[in-house]
């Protein structure tokens, strides 16, 4: 089983001033969504208002076959709404529109077993609310023996923020099997452009395999003392949103193909994370070309 843990947004996208479209959106949602397309099992844990656009995201997440067993429906509250401004480069800017209840994800969480994924990240995993509830199943799944992949997914407005933010970013580093961050994470939180840069902040904290992206240049990856730089091909892009989460989700897919456990991870082979960085950059670029967050809806004939 795959789960994934994050906040729920319906994104409203804007170019020039038009609004170009609207849908349900949220980093671990969109990776949800695809692994949900492409046919593997997928739990997302989240919180939703107990309201029209809420019922909508539910009855999507449903028609794509993400499990929403553990979505807390709130009453005092509304269903947040990013609103994303997209760039001449198709990178989005947001601003929330956000009004939560004082109690937040009150429903169980689920067991998660050895050999489970979990994927979790962005700002979601940082904030004081759920904070605790969130770094708790993530570090009760670590002690089962589940693979954890962790996406920063940290953006300029929270940079204000960062001294508080930086103990916890850390902490996240160090459950992590795998951290999957961009360009923009580390220049954003540490002021780093350099993949070895970046390679060598994430290991003062953990001994995870880190994959660091970089829009439209090679990703590059730091697994043990294994150092690969990865091709990537260029295309008309037209929205960035959910590249990056399609590429996370991506990641699990592939863990899964490869039966990949946190000790097989290790030692996996340069052929193996040719797999998984491959499938990573295909499939996110798919995403790039449309204005979804997600693989399209064929997308279990990829």
């Amino acid at each position: 089983m795959i789960y994934t843990i994050g906040e729920t947004v319906y994104d409203i996208i804007f170019e020039n001033g038009n609004i170009l479209a609207g849908k349900p959106g949220g980093s671990m949602l969109n990776a949800s969504v695809t692994l949900g397309r492409m046919g593997y099992p997928v739990t997302f844990i989240s919180e939703l208002g107990n309201d029209d656009l809420g019922n909508l995201i539910h009855d999507f997440l449903g028609e794509n076959n993400v499990v929403t067993d553990y979505m807390d429906r709130f009453d005092e509250g509304t269903t947040p709404v990013a609103l994303a401004f997209l760039d001449r480069n198709k990178n989005a800017r947001y601003s929330f529109l956000k009004h939560y209840p004082d109690k937040r994800l009150r429903q169980p969480f689920p067991k998660v077993n050895e050999n489970d994924i979990v994927l979790f990240g962005s700002f979601f995993s940082l904030s004081q609310p759920v904070r605790m509830k969130v770094i708790n199943f993530v570090k009760e799944a670590k002690s089962a023996g589940a693979m954890v992949v962790y996406d920063p997914n940290i953006r300029r407005p929270h940079q204000s923020e960062l001294p508080a933010l930086l103990p916890m970013i850390a902490e996240n580093f160090s459950l992590a099997d795998i951290v999957r961050a961009s360009r923009e994470d580390f220049e954003t939180i540490y002021g780093k452009r350099n993949p070895e840069e970046a390679f060598e902040i994430v290991h003062k904290y953990s001994d995870a395999a880190v994959i660091f992206t970089r829009d439209d240049q090679p990703v590059a990856l730091a697994a043990g003392n294994f150092r690969k730089e990865y091709y990537v091909p260029q295309v008309q892009v037209i929205s960035t949103i959910g590249a990056g989460d399609t590429f996370n989700a991506a990641v699990a897919m592939s863990l899964t193909d490869l039966q990949m456990t946190s000790e097989k991870l290790r030692k996996a082979s340069s052929g193996q994370w040719d797999e998984i960085i491959e499938n990573g950059i295909r499939l996110s670029q798919q995403v790039c070309l449309t204005f979804d967050n997600y693989i399209g809806t064929e997308a279990g004939n990829v």
